[in-house]
């Protein structure tokens, strides 16, 4: 795991560390492109045979940090590694939610009514999108919400068009404040290695510390 790195604002400190070979970088638009182009010098340097990967590498993580800033996420881990021309991508992203519905009224921020209030998706038949339920404790956090499963997301905010993920999403209530809820949510498009991205997304969470 990495050593925590500065994050945008957010209502509190928030620390996560993801694994050694993830890239960290800035994903606002002001900063994003200089930092992607740095740390891809920086791990062409360290592994040479990533150098004729460069252009797909940038192009992955330029899209990645994008999609990230554009969802309203704070902070992005992710990885994007070429394993014989087939590319493994997964992402981590924090967000901030409020705990209001469409109507302005607040809602509970307690885990267990926002696992209540999630839906399961039982699948009909092999192949198709599920979502199990749960709550877990964090260290030093304390108990969250967490739904895990293979997911339809929207390919951009708003977009009718989506794309099946194995996703994890965790939902920690902010310390000091009943109407907002951290989002610490972990998605990849490699179905076939969901059961160990889901391992990998609770491990990273597991990281997660309010600073």
């Amino acid at each position: 795991m990495s050593s925590p790195t500065p994050r945008p604002p957010s209502p509190v400190g928030v620390s996560l560390s993801v694994p050694d070979s993830w890239w960290e970088f800035d994903i606002r638009p002001e900063g994003r492109e200089g930092t992607i182009r740095a740390l891809v010098d920086e791990r062409v340097r360290e592994i040479p045979d990533l150098g004729a990967h460069r252009a797909d590498l940038t192009s992955i993580l330029r899209k990645m940090a994008k999609e990230a800033h554009d969802s309203g996420a704070l902070y992005l881990g992710c990885m994007a590694e070429n394993f014989d021309g087939v590319p493994l991508t997964a992402t981590v992203t924090v967000s901030v939610i409020g705990a209001k519905n469409k109507q302005g009224v607040a809602l509970s921020t307690d885990p267990r009514a926002i696992a209540d209030s999630l839906r399961t998706i039982t699948p009909r038949r092999e192949g198709d999108a599920w979502r199990t339920v749960t709550t877990v404790d964090i260290p030093e956090v304390g108990m969250a919400a967490r739904t895990v499963g293979v997911e339809d997301v929207p390919v951009a905010p708003g977009d009718t068009r989506t794309l099946r993920m194995a996703l994890t999403q965790t939902y920690i209530p902010v310390p000091g404040t009943t109407e907002q809820v951290i989002i610490v949510s972990g998605a990849s498009p490699v179905l076939d290695l969901a059961e160990a991205f889901h391992d990998i997304f609770d491990a990273v969470t597991g990281t997660f510390r309010f600073v």
